[in-house]
């Protein structure tokens, strides 16, 4: 990372409304509504592995959630068109997950990685992965042999994934995360003190007690609910998955230089 310059937080604003990480966003408003409506709904495909109780059933109390935390248009009646993320949502979240990395290399804790976003997250984790591992953290080794929802649960550069017939998998099942823990719980093996993960995986993460942040995209509302909660220490919100990966760059080197972690 030592060559990526660090971005003020102006200059990081401005890259991710360009590349559209945030801004004005890929997922269309309707998109997302129907998202919320189905969470709402009780659709357990939405809820990320998380338990929501009856305690979401409206779909506007989502709505205001996702418009505090993620920054998408608060009315109602807008139901079609281009929704947006706040980028200075964004970045203030980069900088609560920047502390929580912060206290995870000071303590050299067990940090795990996995992301269901393989094409757009897999370097961001691989990188915060690199930078902990740099300060003395142990990057958590996943048991060898685990299967969820007919794949193989994989871990290479250090991040954990879900592979099906030779590819990896975009997944928002709590499923692979699940195989994970009981693996390490079976093993006798300490279950980590921090999970860096997206989707499923972060949700699966946080509903069993673990310290866990997550990144999530503005139509996946339950990760925001869950740190309103408090179930999820960090939800970052962004597009997870821009067209390229390497728009995502100066995002991670912003993060690193924030918890003390870059190289520069």
């Amino acid at each position: 990372m030592g060559h990526m310059p660090i971005p003020s937080r102006a200059e990081l604003a401005g890259h991710l409304v360009r590349t559209r990480i945030a801004g004005d966003v890929a997922t269309p408003r309707d998109n997302n509504l129907s998202h919320y409506r189905k969470l709402a709904n009780g659709d357990r495909h939405y809820w990320l592995g998380l338990e929501l109780g009856d305690r979401w059933t409206d779909e506007q109390d989502v709505l205001a959630v996702m418009a505090e935390r993620c920054g998408v248009v608060d009315d109602p009646q807008f139901r079609s068109g281009q929704d947006t993320i706040d980028p200075e949502l964004t970045i203030d979240a980069l900088d609560r997950m920047a502390g929580r990395l912060r206290k995870a290399a000071e303590a050299k804790e067990r940090v795990l990685f996995a992301t269901g976003h393989p094409g757009g997250l897999l370097d961001v984790h691989r990188q915060t992965a690199d930078a902990l591992r740099a300060a003395g953290c142990e990057i958590v080794r996943i048991p060898e042999g685990l299967v969820a929802d007919e794949g193989l649960v994989v871990q290479f550069a250090d991040v954990t994934m879900l592979e099906r017939g030779a590819t990896l998998w975009h997944t928002h099942s709590p499923e692979p995360m699940r195989a994970v823990l009981d693996g390490l719980e079976r093993g006798g093996r300490p279950l980590p003190d921090l999970v860096v993960a997206d989707h499923g995986w972060a949700g699966c993460a946080g509903q069993r007690g673990l310290d866990a942040m997550g990144y999530a995209d503005c139509n996946d509302p339950a990760l925001f609910l869950a740190e309103a909660e408090g179930t999820l220490q960090v939800t970052i919100p962004l597009d997870d998955h821009v067209t390229s990966p390497r728009h995502y760059d100066p995002m991670t080197a912003y993060l690193l230089h924030a918890a003390g972690l870059s190289a520069t």
